[in-house]
């Protein structure tokens, strides 16, 4: 089994899809190798301190991936989960992610965030882990993310919430149990209510 540093470091690129230079730290590995791994072209660097194999396939998810391994305390949502549940025609460049009211604010240049605070229950409720690149992200569900459009509505626009409410029922994306108990916690339930009865009939 190969020992060098080089190679533990390629081993664990592909283990974890993305590896930072404290992944390298950890390891007991000197962070040049990265800068030789990326000047020899087997490691591609996506932002500061973050790198991946160049031979790794780069999904439609990327930046859901490099935003969860920056962000480990986040949650993808808004329009970000929308995107990655296949609902609506958004296309935002930021990605949009939820923190904790009192978290620390994250720094990451690329790709661009949008940050916003969320508190208790309307953080913990409905985060489900998706497997992006080999990375654990942390998003939102359907019911929670709808629930969170009308709640933040006058930043991301009420038709938008609308568009997502009437395609997802469509699609079966939801149950009416989960949104209720996502409205709830989000205390948007007498605001959805007239939206939700039009839709769904």
């Amino acid at each position: 089994m190969p020992t060098t540093d080089r190679a533990r470091l390629l081993i664990l690129a592909r283990r974890r899809g993305v590896i930072t230079a404290r992944d390298a730290a950890r390891a007991g590995i000197h962070s040049q190798q990265l800068t030789r791994l990326v000047a020899d072209s087997a490691l591609q660097r996506i932002t500061r301190g973050h790198y991946r194999l160049t031979t790794r396939p780069i999904t439609e998810n990327h930046a859901l991936a490099v935003v969860a391994r920056a962000v480990p305390h986040g949650v993808i949502c808004l329009l970000s989960a929308l995107g990655f549940h296949g609902i609506g025609t958004q296309l935002p460049s930021d990605v949009w992610v939820a923190i904790e009211r009192r978290a620390r604010q994250p720094s990451l240049q690329d790709p661009p965030l949008r940050v916003v605070r969320f508190t208790g229950a309307a953080f913990s409720e409905g985060i489900e882990t998706h497997r992006v690149e080999g990375e654990a992200v942390r998003i939102f569900s359907v019911a929670k993310t709808l629930a969170d459009l009308f709640k933040h509505r006058s930043n991301v626009g009420l038709d938008i919430a609308l568009e997502a409410l009437r395609e997802s029922w469509r699609e079966r994306k939801f149950t009416m149990e989960a949104l209720d108990r996502a409205a709830r916690v989000c205390r948007v339930e007498r605001v959805m209510r007239p939206y939700v009865e039009a839709v769904v009939g």
